[in-house]
């Protein structure tokens, strides 16, 4: 596994990432530069899914935790993954909007196929 998947609060990033990927019906991945925001804050227009703005992603996992995430450590794990190639970032007007790229879908499904063979094994 690689390290970025080491830390949790980056796998349920990704996680919410290509949740709403999926909720659309659509790729992980950013097809337009268009902008406007669904009912539940997700980027759409053109074609664009799967994306989530960075204070919407931050509430999300909130919520999952039932507990507040520091701002500077939320961004730090955004970034980390980010810089690792696995998430993209990019600007829609005045917010930062973030999307699970290929590479980063792909070591999630590896990660989830692990995760049930472990279960699943007797």
């Amino acid at each position: 596994m690689g390290k970025w998947l080491q830390s949790g609060r980056r796998r349920d990033l990704c996680v919410l990432l290509a949740a709403a990927g999926r909720a659309d019906g659509g790729t992980t991945k950013a097809t337009t530069e268009a902008e406007s925001e669904d009912e539940n804050g997700r980027e759409e227009a053109g074609g664009t899914t799967g994306e989530l703005r960075g204070q919407r992603l931050k509430s999300q996992l909130e919520s999952h935790y039932d507990d507040r995430i520091e701002p500077k450590a939320f961004y730090g794990s955004l970034s980390a993954l980010v810089d690792a190639g696995f998430v993209e970032k990019r600007t829609a007007g005045i917010h930062d909007v973030y999307a699970l790229t290929a590479a980063g879908e792909r070591r999630l499904d590896d990660h989830y196929e692990w995760m049930r063979d472990c279960l699943e094994s007797p």
